[in-house]
């Protein structure tokens, strides 16, 4: 890929701090296998590099063109779809969420106790389809969070709600239906698996099975052709291995390449965690994003929806450090907002970042995104190392990167 920093308005010497500091302190050290960075700004490509490798074990080194799993960077793309229809007419965000999914029309919230003495009673208000794109519609990551041992996360755990195999749209709907709300809809701000329920609002909705509707929507439109949940055998060669930090601080495989659950096309189509994707593909989306909904003269949704989506949602204006529960996410929550579907950065003071009015998103194997409208600019970064949380590769890249533009 042709890259012109200095057409981009950075400095190109200051720019490449970051293959320095990536090399330095994670490739040479072993603290991850590889990655890879884009930088656009103006449309211009201003940076992009690969670095290390794909696939340890086996000596081969990131590509151009290396798959990698993006876990919850499928939620932007999942609620964009959603938002896709709401264009149609199909819904309105303050609807109920049981106007599609019948079998949610008498949800309980979650008062005390547990197991047999689990005392509930009906939400203040319904759960709408607000609160379903937020994270603000009392649904948890339920028995995905081992960490939690809240009444409610048992619930979730007995009922067997879950997004692996034998799964499908249909039955974790009808599970989800009978698990108690954390909190009203609305109130607090909670990560959790309602990006998959809009998944399969997507397929009510719509009429189509959520991974087509994707594919001829927004795939097949914008020219991204390695994007999906499964990767096909005769792109194997290019799926990255995945790696989680031991105890010891060394990186042990997760996933290996040739053996993985994504070479199959899974039964439930997770719109919360299942895409795999290429940096350049997220690239196009990222595009599309930062001309406010079309790229290449195909649109995808209209700037005044976008717009709509990337404002704060939370109740009051109020940011997650006075909204959220629990600390599972991938966003810190001082001074950062949440959109129907991304993360914002509202106060620079506040979240101790540069780029207000920024939204972003990452996902569990460390990969991350923004997009910021006032500078003209996403980055996309792509690696496997989880969890997310270990270290902060948006703060550090975000740092670099803005230190650098000197137009």
């Amino acid at each position: 890929m042709d890259v012109n920093p200095t057409k981009a308005g950075f400095s190109a010497v200051k720019l490449e701090q970051i293959s320095r500091h990536l090399n330095e302190r994670y490739i040479q050290p072993g603290k991850i296998a590889g990655c890879q960075v884009m930088v656009s700004r103006h449309g211009v490509p201003a940076y992009f590099q690969s670095f290390g490798d794909r696939d340890r074990e086996r000596n081969k080194p990131v590509t151009d063109d290396t798959i990698f799993r993006i876990y919850s960077m499928t939620k932007p793309i999942t609620s964009v779809a959603l938002m896709m229809l709401f264009e149609e007419g199909r819904f309105q965000l303050n609807d109920p969420v049981y106007r599609f999914l019948p079998g949610w029309r008498d949800q309980q919230v979650w008062v005390q106790g547990e197991g047999d003495t689990l005392e509930t009673r009906p939400p203040a208000s319904p759960m709408t389809m607000r609160h379903i794109l937020s994270h603000t519609a009392g649904l948890t990551y339920g028995a995905l969070l081992a960490a939690d041992p809240h009444p409610v996360n048992a619930v979730y755990q007995r009922l067997g709600v879950q997004r692996g195999d034998g799964e499908t749209i249909a039955s974790f709907a009808d599970k989800l239906a009978q698990v108690p709300l954390r909190y009203d809809p609305g109130t607090r701000w909670l990560y959790s698996l309602a990006t998959d329920v809009c998944g399969c609002l997507v397929e009510t909705i719509s009429g189509q099975k959520f991974e087509d509707f994707l594919q001829q929507r927004i795939f097949q439109p914008l020219g991204m052709d390695d994007t999906g949940f499964w990767v096909p055998e005769h792109k194997v060669e290019r799926f990255a291995a995945n790696y989680e930090r031991a105890p010891d601080k060394s990186l042990r495989l997760l996933d290996d390449p040739l053996n993985s659950k994504y070479l199959r096309a899974p039964s439930f189509p997770s719109g919360g965690a299942g895409l795999v994707s290429t940096t350049a593909d997220y690239a196009k989306f990222c595009e599309m994003l930062r001309q406010q909904g079309t790229r290449d003269g195909v649109e995808i949704l209209g700037s005044r929806t976008l717009s709509l989506m990337i404002k704060n949602h939370i109740a009051g204006g109020a940011d997650l450090s006075q909204t959220a529960m629990g600390s599972f996410s991938e966003t810190a929550y001082e001074g950062v907002g949440f959109g129907l579907g991304f993360a914002s950065t509202l106060d620079e003071v506040f979240s101790g970042t540069i780029g207000a009015g920024d939204y972003y998103w990452g996902g569990a194997a460390s990969t991350i995104f923004w997009v910021d409208p006032i500078e003209d600019l996403y980055v996309v970064f792509m690696t496997q190392l989880m969890p997310s949380a270990t270290f902060n590769f948006r703060g550090q890249l975000k740092n670099i990167i803005y230190g650098a533009i000197n137009d």
